[in-house]
């Protein structure tokens, strides 16, 4: 399991530890992953993510998880969570459809 948020695309970043005495050796930077489960308001029931616990703070932010998705670009999307945008979007056309 690749160590990346679903819903930002933040990642393990690499960069040195220097001691007192200048010596450089490498090492990583991991993202702070949680599993989370979050509700779709649209959808009707659950989903289980591992975000990060910023882009948990995002979702929270933007008004819940269905908001974040459709702000959200591909890019940064997981394939897991690029679906339930599609769904979502789907969703919307088909209530938006009997309303015209």
């Amino acid at each position: 399991m690749a160590r990346r948020c679903e819903l930002t695309g933040k990642a393990v970043l690499t960069g040195n530890n220097v001691s007192h005495a200048n010596n450089k050796s490498r090492r990583r930077f991991l993202p702070n992953l949680c599993n989370v489960t979050l509700v779709s308001d649209s959808l009707n029931r659950k989903v289980r993510l591992r975000i990060t616990a910023a882009a948990l703070r995002s979702v929270e932010h933007r008004g819940g998880l269905d908001a974040f998705l459709l702000k959200a670009r591909d890019e940064e999307l997981s394939p897991k969570a690029r679906l339930i945008r599609r769904e979502l979007v789907k969703k919307q056309a088909e209530a938006a459809a009997p309303a015209a």
